[in-house]
């Protein structure tokens, strides 16, 4: 068993019988597991990023119409199936934050977007591993604020790899 499969079985532990669950307890009587692509190693990609040179400090608009604060950091450029792309990272003080959306979005995937949470490598690089993308509280529960997914990083391909929408 890799270590994906185990982060992905622990998570499903997590989602139906921990009280910090975002899962209603409704939902987590019906729970038989979260949904994802199968691994795709092509969606491991170690990317320098490019910094953005004003570290512009933004608002975010949330689920619930408020909003939360992040650090434009960057950018990363990469391919997904022969076409480049690129995203923002964000930085706040919890640390890197990847929000994304790809064509799936709303159909395959979570509508307002999948998140990623990165550390850098420590040489001007992060590791971007979409197979661990995975959906906001909020797309399985209405009580939680979640970022909404800003238009920069709305990308028009489809990415393979990480957690498909909820079905309750």
């Amino acid at each position: 068993m890799s270590d994906l499969q185990r982060y992905r079985m622990e998570k499903d532990r997590f989602f139906a019988s921990n009280e910090q669950s975002p899962l209603t307890p409704a939902q987590k009587r019906a729970f038989t597991g979260l949904h994802y692509f199968p691994e795709n190693p092509d969606l491991r990609l170690e990317l320098a990023v490019e910094k953005d040179p004003d570290q512009q400090t933004i608002q975010m608009q949330a689920t619930t119409g408020d909003a939360q604060t992040f650090v434009r950091y960057g950018r990363v450029q990469f391919a997904v199936d022969g076409q480049e792309v690129g995203l923002t990272i964000f930085a706040s003080r919890n640390g890197f934050f990847l929000p994304f959306a790809d064509s799936l979005a709303g159909t395959e995937t979570y509508g307002a977007g999948r998140y990623l949470d990165l550390h850098p490598t420590g040489d001007g690089t992060f590791l971007v591993d979409f197979n661990e993308a995975y959906n906001p509280y909020c797309a399985y529960n209405d009580a939680w604020s979640c970022p909404i997914t800003p238009g920069e990083n709305r990308l028009k391909v489809a990415i393979r790899a990480g957690e498909k929408v909820y079905h309750s």
